[in-house]
């Protein structure tokens, strides 16, 4: 079994990935052990981890002549501060997240902020939510963040223009909403966007085992978002900054992201527009994604180049990027939303095979009527 991209409400904070282990497959990695040693707690609190994370574990190959990398407990977690694990009172895939608040001070208050009335049930809210803020019984400096279970926003891949146009928007109006609360996300990248991925699948797959269920014995089917729409989220607020409201020029020292090439990043260490920075990210994230990969969204070209200008104070607000998009979006035609989305990578073979499902998939959308652009219910 090959691991699949992790899936979690959270990334960890500069996304450190859990090293292969060298003490050979029976053996946890020391960031593992800190899993192990909160399993009882953690289950005491309603979260169940998987088996290779339990204090009285035993692998599952042993005695036999199965290869560990074979097993659902064989395989280590990707990222050191994120587990999978289930509520024990139904059965829920959750994420959670581990957090130093010596390092990130800020992070858990954020977070929460978006979670609580009035602004979680504010449809424009694209922020992941939180379940529970548990703290450790083994240090105090770590508090551990309770978040429903999500995937990377781009797995699987977008099929049409319409369910790009719709990822697009929410992703602006998200961002729009965050800094309306006086808020800079200061990380935004591929691996900070999530997509709730219940819409799409028969049933929750297995974090590093996808496309197996949750329990690896079946394989789980996967939809697309025209047929059923999916929200998109903004995950990991661990360097973000909430401003006074009085504070409306805010400058920051800069700090590195996940995004290495922010321009105004590059060659000054001198205090910069966090908002601003923020448009950037998010425009070279739809640029890097979308864009470079093929000529199907070239409408985006004129707005996403305004959102990546080296010179931050060219670049629109975000208030501004929705304004320009919403008129963009509504220029669209039916056709043009229905189109299939063309990658560069893909061979004749494989275009031409796409080209004839999209074709089916196509006549189905029409004759149900399914919008082209799939908006989820709020």
């Amino acid at each position: 079994m090959s691991p699949s991209p992790p899936a979690g409400g959270g990334e960890v904070e500069r996304d450190t990935p859990a090293l292969p282990a060298p003490l050979g497959p029976d053996a946890l990695e020391p960031d593992e052990v800190f899993w192990r040693d909160h399993q009882k707690w953690l289950e005491e609190q309603g979260y169940m981890l998987r088996s290779r994370y339990r204090p009285e574990w035993v692998p599952s190959w042993k005695g036999t002549t199965r290869d560990p990398d074979d097993c659902e407990d064989g395989i280590s977690s990707f990222i050191a501060q994120i587990m999978d694990a289930q509520r024990i009172s139904d059965g829920a895939v959750v994420a959670l997240k581990r957090i130093s608040k010596s390092i990130h001070p800020h992070e858990v208050d954020i977070t929460r902020m978006f979670s609580a009335e009035p602004l979680s049930s504010d449809a424009r809210n694209h922020c992941v939510p939180v379940y529970d803020v548990l703290e450790s019984p083994n240090d105090n400096d770590i508090v551990f963040l309770v978040m429903p279970y999500l995937r990377l926003y781009k797995y699987p891949r977008f099929c049409t223009v319409g369910e790009a146009v719709e990822c697009f928007r929410q992703l602006f109006e998200g961002l729009q909403f965050i800094h309306q609360q006086h808020v800079a996300h200061r990380d935004i990248m591929h691996r900070n966007i999530m997509m709730d991925p219940t819409p799409l699948v028969t049933e929750t797959p297995h974090p590093l085992l996808d496309p197996l269920s949750y329990d690896t014995h079946r394989k789980v089917k996967y939809s697309t978002r025209t047929r059923h729409p999916v929200k998109y989220f903004f995950i990991d607020f661990g360097i973000s900054r909430k401003y006074p409201v009085e504070c409306t020029e805010p400058r920051e020292p800069p700090i590195w992201g996940g995004d290495k090439t922010v321009p105004e990043f590059q060659h000054s260490n001198e205090p910069r527009d966090p908002f601003a920075t923020d448009v950037y990210y998010l425009g070279n994230l739809i640029r890097k994604d979308f864009l470079e990969k093929g000529s199907s969204l070239d409408f985006m070209v004129n707005l996403i180049g305004d959102m990546v200008q080296d010179d931050p104070a060219k670049r629109p607000t975000i208030d501004e990027v929705v304004e320009r998009y919403d008129k963009l979006r509504a220029s669209l035609s039916t056709r043009t939303l229905r189109s299939r989305i063309v990658h560069k990578k893909d061979s004749n073979i494989v275009g031409f095979l796409r080209t004839i499902r999209h074709v089916y998939r196509t006549i189905e959308y029409i004759v149900t009527r399914t919008p082209a652009i799939p908006t989820p219910r709020s």
